[in-house]
């Protein structure tokens, strides 16, 4: 597929927020949604678990015909041929993973702050995450909310595809698109759903108001 950032809704697994659902039963009830992009993020798992996991990932993606990328994990995500991988503030820097990987490897970015979103962009990512935009408790510790006018000055800013994160539901999607952004990213709007795929559908419906909006 080349490095194109080709998706609008970016899904994030956590096993542990629905954990009587098992989380690629999730994950797949996601695709049959419409998310065609999915962030293995399970970093307290061991790594042969993280690594079996990821090829069941990795196989549950492709079928679909989804982008697979794995948390931090560059070794992982190289050893099952997945799309990227997701790179935490306190990773390697894009610079030094792009030495590694082949290409067409896609390199996404977490950012909270405007400078972090013009470092990534600098550093050569291929799109980065930007939040948290609302409260959530699961981004806490990432402090306040930045709210929808920061993220529109950071998507003014560089010319970089970016992902809001952080208490995205359906009834934000307009102002989100309108303030710049490529998309969304979530993690319990979709997993912690009691329908994971119908809460897909909704999104990805909602995110076509890009072309009634005339947006990039």
């Amino acid at each position: 597929m080349g490095r194109t950032v080709d998706f609008s809704l970016y899904l994030i697994t956590d096993r542990r927020v629905n954990p009587s659902r098992g989380l690629l039963e999730g994950v797949e009830a996601a695709l049959q949604g419409g998310v065609r992009a999915v962030q293995l993020r399970e970093k307290d798992l061991p790594t042969r678990d993280l690594l079996d996991l990821a090829r069941q990932a990795r196989a549950l993606t492709a079928r679909y015909g989804a982008r697979l990328f794995v948390n931090d994990r560059v070794d992982i995500a190289l050893a099952v041929e997945a799309d990227g991988a997701h790179l935490p503030q306190a990773g390697l820097p894009v610079q030094a993973v792009r030495r590694l990987v082949p290409e067409g490897f896609l390199l996404g970015v977490s950012t909270h702050h405007l400078a972090e979103v013009r470092e990534a962009a600098e550093g050569g990512a291929d799109f980065a995450t930007f939040g948290p935009v609302y409260h959530t408790p699961s981004k806490a510790a990432y402090g306040a909310p930045v709210g929808v006018d920061t993220l529109r000055d950071a998507c003014a800013s560089v010319d970089l595809p970016l992902f809001a994160l952080g208490g995205v539901t359906a009834e934000r999607l307009p102002e989100i698109l309108e303030a710049g952004a490529r998309g969304i990213a979530c993690i319990g709007a979709i997993l912690g759903a009691p329908d994971p795929k119908g809460a897909a559908m909704e999104l990805v419906e909602g995110l076509k108001i890009r072309d009634s909006l005339q947006l990039p």
